[in-house]
């Protein structure tokens, strides 16, 4: 017969034999692997808990408590490895069990989010409400950032007779082909038709609208 384990909202690892009725924060399991999945999804914390829960008392008198894991492969080993001895033992039958075939494998609870292990519970904090920020409409131009080099550059292009390619070259040290290639995504993303143009003098003069 196949022994389920269990483990409750308060760390307490229990053997039967029989799935037990689905409740609110009870981990069911009767395999390794299906064990190892349930230790990753846990911080390794917890499972500290769960050792500490059971080391020291029958049948675990020769087990001892621990501070820390050095790591969670450990921690899963030795804890599985501990459990055996409750299939050893007379399994407990489930309240309100009705009885049913063997199982190979028990299906598995999710886990609870799990509560960081650093912090006591009574320290922990609510998490803070977040307020939704109104989503943009699809193609909304997105403005730079005041006081940016795109945003100065915007500015420079949007006053009148707008600003030349050596003007915005030393304002903002960029070289002349981050220039351009800033002025062909200006309509998409700023929404303004840029012109460009050359004056008698030669210079190249962007101006947008």
């Amino acid at each position: 017969m196949t022994t389920i384990f269990t483990i409750d909202t308060d760390n307490n690892i229990t053997a039967l034999d029989a799935v037990p009725p689905a409740q609110e924060g009870l981990i069911a399991f009767s395999v390794r692997p299906q064990f190892e999945r349930i230790c990753n999804s846990m911080p390794i914390g917890r499972l500290v808990e769960i050792w500490n829960g059971f080391a020291g008392v029958p049948p675990f008198g020769d087990l001892k408590p621990v501070k820390k894991f050095e790591n969670r492969e450990k921690a899963t080993r030795r804890i599985w490895d501990a459990i055996q001895k409750l299939a050893t033992a007379t399994p407990t039958a489930p309240p309100n069990a009705k009885p049913k075939a063997p199982q190979q494998e028990a299906p598995v609870a999710a886990p609870e989010p799990a509560t960081p292990f650093d912090e006591p519970a009574a320290k922990q904090k609510a998490p803070k409400a977040r307020t939704a920020k109104p989503a943009k409409a699809a193609g909304e131009p997105k403005a730079p950032r005041e006081g940016t080099a795109k945003a100065n550059v915007l500015a420079m292009i949007q006053r009148k007779g707008g600003a030349t390619l050596d003007e915005i070259g030393k304002a903002t040290g960029w070289q002349r082909h981050t220039i351009r290639g800033f002025m062909s995504v200006v309509p998409k993303k700023a929404g303004l038709t840029v012109t460009s143009t050359r004056r008698e003098d030669g210079a190249r003069v962007y101006e947008a609208k």
